[in-house]
């Protein structure tokens, strides 16, 4: 019954969803299950999975970041568009750039953007350690965002250098969270990050835990970071 409450737990947090909105999320799934036949989007593909596993998770970032004072949003990895989608989808006026590696996944993205009437995002194709060093991109955003790409200390270094001075990188993370944190606290500092509080929330149904670690930036990234695309993976800062 997670489709039927979905409403619900949003508006228990503060996020009311109008009729386009629910249509939206609708529309969502349909596309996520038609292409998930083709190509490896996901392995939850159950419609009251796929709206409390990733619609609802997706949304915790918004219960642990006030993104209606946030303009400019970068997404690193989004695979089928989670977190970020869900979030645009709740808060139309956010500027959102998706950066994945495999293009058959843009090309998804691409026609589920266009389905969902979605504007002022924009997809990039290619390595977060590549597009970190363009200017366009470089310490450009006020939030950065990943989930379920890379443990953190990896996850640090491919997303703080996108985040501008007194931005914020979020972190979406399962049970192992604050074994992660700990792990990235040499990553955070390096990178020009402090801790902030972690947000912590459970799934409504299935009861799992989840994370948000939360940094701030408050100082600039240096020039050495990230290194050359594999490496963050291969040698993470620890």
């Amino acid at each position: 019954m997670s489709k039927l409450h979905f409403p619900d737990w949003l508006q228990q947090e503060g996020i009311h969803l109008s009729e386009k909105q629910e249509q939206q999320f609708q529309t969502y799934y349909q596309l996520l299950v038609e292409w998930n036949k083709k190509m490896n989007l996901t392995s939850i593909t159950e419609e009251d999975e796929v709206y409390e596993k990733h619609f609802y998770d997706s949304l915790t970032a918004a219960f642990a970041h006030d993104f209606l004072n946030t303009g400019k949003v970068i997404d690193i990895g989004a695979g089928a568009g989670f977190p970020s989608l869900p979030i645009k989808i709740c808060y139309p006026h956010l500027a959102i750039v998706i950066v994945d590696s495999l293009k058959k996944r843009i090309t998804f993205l691409e026609e589920l953007v266009s389905a969902l009437q979605l504007d002022h995002v924009q997809l990039v194709h290619g390595r977060a350690e590549d597009i970190a060093r363009d200017k366009g991109h470089r310490e450009q955003y006020d939030t950065a965002l990943a989930r379920a790409v890379a443990r953190m200390p990896v996850l640090t270094e491919l997303c703080v250098p996108f985040v501008k001075k007194d931005g914020i990188f979020l972190g979406m993370k399962g049970a192992s969270g604050l074994v992660e944190k700990k792990e990235a606290d040499k990553a955070c500092q390096q990178l020009g990050c402090e801790w902030l509080d972690s947000f912590t929330q459970k799934l409504p149904n299935e009861n799992s835990e989840r994370y948000i670690l939360r940094m701030k930036k408050i100082k600039p990234t240096p020039k050495s970071y990230p290194r050359k695309a594999g490496t963050p993976a291969k040698k993470p800062l620890l």
